[in-house]
This record gives C-alpha cells, sequence and structure tokens, in this order.
C-alpha cells in the first residue's frame, strides 16, 4: 500500500511516497530528496532506515516476535528440520515431503570439498583462530567453483547456494579439527546435517564415534534459531558486497569476517568469557553490583538485546534446548555452569533486569551450550556463521532478482578541513 507524504524543508514543500509492509512501521521513500532539496538524511548504524524490501523475515522487537517466511521461529524451531528451515528461507514455502527429500540429497551429495581446497588449511598457523581460516576457506572456493558463479543465471545461483549450504560444515569441522591438531574427519551420507558435522567435529580414526540423537537436535535447533535475523550488520554487509556483482562465495565471506565481531556474531563467546571471569557463584553479587552502576564499565554479557526489547523469543527455545542438553550429559558440577544458572534466575527475578529489560539472551544460552557440547570458545562464531549462511544465501538471491536493487552507495556529513591549497614542502 502506498501514500503521498509531504516533507517541508527551507519553505519548498516535497511530496514523498510513504509505503507499508505487511508488518511493522511505515516507511518514507526518499530516494529522489536528495534530487529535490539538495540534502541527504543523517543516520548513524542506519538505524532508522530500511535499505530493501523483503520477503524472508521480519522481527517486531517490542512484541519479541521473530518470523521466517510468515511462520514464527518457535514452530520451526520445535517441528521442522534446519534443512527444511533452510527449504523455506530459500524458496518463500516450506517443502513437500517429495521436496524435502529432494533437497535434503542434493545438500548431502554437496558436502565434500574439493581436495586441493583442504591443502589451503596448512597454510594457516597452527594456532590460527577458527573464524579466520573459516573466512579464508570460504572465499577462496570462488577459485575451486567456478560453474556457479555467474549471478545473472538463475540456475547457477541455485547451485552456488546448495554447495554453500551443504559445504559450509565441511570447511567448518577442518578449521575445528586444525585448531586442535587432529586429522580430518570427511562427512558422511548417511548422517543427517547436524549429525554429520558433530561426527566431523568429534570423530577420530582411532575409534568409533557415535552421533548422540538428542544431541544432534539440540545442535540442529539451535541452527535454526541462527538460520536468519533480518537486516543485521553480517546481512547487510552480504547483501552490500553482492550489490556490486561480486560472486556469492566472496559475498558469504564478507559477511563472515563482519560477524566474527564482538558486537555481533562474538557476542555467544564474549558472555561465556564473562562467566570465566565471575568465576564462582559467590562472587556473583560483586558483578551484579558493577552491572548496576553508571560508573562502572562492565558490562554483562548476554543480556538484553539491541532489537528486542522484550523477551528474545529464541532466547526461550534456547534456553529449553540448554537444559535438555546439559541433563542429557548429567552435568551438575561445573562451576561455569552454576554461575550461569544463578545468573540467569537473578535475571529473571531481580527488578532491575526486569525493568531495564534485561533478559537472558539466545547468546547467553547458546554459548552455555554449547560448551557442554563439546566446543571450544573459539568455534561459537563459527557456528554461528554455519547456520546464518542460509539467511545470508537467502537474502543475497532476494537482492539480486530484486529489480530495484542498486549498488550500495552510503552518504556521508563531511566534516573534515575547510578547501586549502598545496604548499611546497620547503615552505610548511
Amino acid at each position: 500500500m502506498t501514500e503521498q507524504g509531504k516533507l517541508t524543508l527551507d519553505g519548498k514543500e516535497l511530496e514523498l511516497k510513504v509505503e507499508a509492509g505487511t508488518f511493522g512501521p511505515k516507511v518514507l521513500d526518499i530516494a529522489s530528496l536528495y534530487k529535490e532539496s539538495g540534502m541527504f538524511t543523517y543516520d548513524p548504524g542506519f538505524t532508522s532506515t530500511a535499505s530493501c524490501k523483503s520477503k524472508i523475515t521480519f522481527i517486531d522487537g517490542d512484541q519479541g516476535i521473530l518470523l521466517h517466511r510468515g511462520y514464527p521461529i518457535d514452530q520451526l524451531a520445535e517441528n521442522a528440520s534446519f534443512l527444511e528451515t533452510c527449504y523455506l528461507l530459500l524458496f518463500g514455502e516450506l517443502p513437500t515431503a517429495t521436496q524435502l527429500k529432494d533437497f535434503d540429497t542434493r545438500v548431502t551429495r554437496h558436502t565434500m570439498i574439493h581436495e586441493q581446497l583442504t591443502r589451503l588449511f596448512t597454510g594457516f598457523r597452527r594456532d590460527a583462530h577458527p573464524m579466520a581460516i573459516l573466512c579464508g576457506a570460504v572465499g577462496a572456493m570462488s577459485a575451486f567453483y567456478h560453474d556457479s558463479i555467474d549471478i545473472s543465471d538463475p540456475y547457477k545461483r541455485e547451485i552456488a547456494s546448495v554447495r554453500m549450504i551443504a559445504k559450509i560444515p565441511t570447511i567448518a569441522a577442518m578449521a575445528y579439527k586444525y585448531h586442535v591438531g587432529e586429522p580430518f574427519v570427511y562427512p558422511r551420507n548417511d548422517l543427517d546435517y547436524a549429525a554429520n558435522f558433530l561426527h566431523m567435529c568429534f570423530a577420530t580414526p582411532c575409534e568409533e564415534y557415535k552421533v548422540n540423537p538428542i544431541l544432534a537436535r539440540a545442535l540442529d535447533r539451535i541452527f535454526i534459531l541462527h538460520a536468519d535475523h533480518e537486516q543485521n550488520a553480517s546481512t547487510s554487509t552480504v547483501r552490500l558486497a553482492g550489490s556490486s556483482g561480486a560472486n556469492p562465495f566472496a559475498c558469504i565471506a564478507a559477511g563472515i569476517a563482519c560477524l566474527w565481531g564482538p558486537a555481533h556474531g562474538g557476542a555467544n563467546e564474549a558472555a561465556l568469557n564473562m562467566l570465566q571471569e565471575i568465576g564462582s557463584v559467590d562472587r556473583i553479587p560483586e558483578y551484579i553490583a558493577r552491572a548496576k552502576d553508571r560508573d562502572d564499565p562492565f558490562r554483562l554479557m548476554g543480556f538484553g538485546h539491541r532489537v528486542y526489547k522484550n523477551y528474545d523469543p529464541r532466547a526461550k527455545i534456547m534456553q529449553k534446548t540448554c537444559h535438555e542438553v546439559l541433563g542429557e550429559l548429567g552435568i551438575k558440577d561445573d562451576p561455569l555452569l552454576d554461575v550461569a544458572m544463578e545468573l540467569e534466575r537473578i535475571a529473571l527475578t531481580d527488578e532491575y533486569f526486569i525493568e531495564k529489560k534485561l533478559y537472558p539472551n539466545i547468546d547467553f544460552y547458546s554459548g552455555i551450550t554449547l560448551k557442554a557440547l563439546g566446543f571450544p570458545t573459539t568455534m561459537f562464531t563459527v557456528l554461528f556463521a554455519l547456520a546464518r549462511t542460509v539467511g545470508w544465501i537467502a537474502q543475497w538471491n532476494e537482492m539480486i532478482e530484486d529489480p530495484e536493487q542498486r549498488i550500495g552507495r552510503p552518504r556521508q556529513l563531511y566534516t573534515g578541513a575547510d578547501h586549502r591549497d598545496f604548499v611546497p614542502v620547503a615552505e610548511r
């Protein structure tokens, strides 16, 4: 639905389109603003700017709502598999049984990576961060899969999409194995997506490794919860890179690089590091007091969310998944988990946290869960990237097909030096 809005600048009245989506606030179309008024808008972080039209994901932070193609995240996490969710994000509808079987087969048959690509890993230092390895390896995929980088061909875009979803777990698992100094374990076609990833991470050639189905299902649910989250920093990075016509592997590598930031994908790692800093339950009151002190720079990581002013809907499911994993593994005497559980209790009952809406978010629970599954903190963001790849690919595809899409070119408010003339070095 399109309306007309009026904006008065320097006595001149401008007519601008006002558009409404399915949900959410209306938007003022300012595409012609500079041409009509000679002015730009100033919006640091683009927090009041819609950068695109999208049919993929909707978030209402005030109400705590997250929808993928109209489906609530809790329904998908409870009832769907990750590959079912991938299909939904990519193609817009939940698959039929036949479509899901075909998609599952296509992804499974693409899980191997080119053998020469495995040699790239040995070029990294033995103590390289897994995210550095992941970023480099995914970027290098464009050097191996030339037949799917023609972005003007819908069929080749689909091949690239399937390849990325299929191969990212293999690359992520290899990054982990290289990080811990163990031999690579190749994918197995008889295992489902999450189980295959766990097997590649934790199996060794010296003994058989049986994947626990409860833990595999928990990891599958974690992947669903991280699959897409609208126009966040990394997704916007993928779209911006893609707007120049860059190949899909380069765009996903750019998204991985952005996700690595501690304010974005590194938040769950930061949350666990905070738990380690606190160390024991008896030190919690000290840190709670510091968190409430405006003059203290300490922040409780894993609480509150930039978008959600209510309870993060993903956190509720992540909380349940976390306790399922801890129960299945029989973990009761871990000091770090004791700290986490006590912090959770305080955050849900303390008036300060309730008033400030500092609820435990998905990063708080996912950090605890991934640690319990056996992953080091350096792998947390890698797993986030693995799950988010499908969202990036779906958003990238949507952007390529958008007839209104143009190369991204944000403007600026220049505050530097005034015009001045060059002075020869001898006269300075």
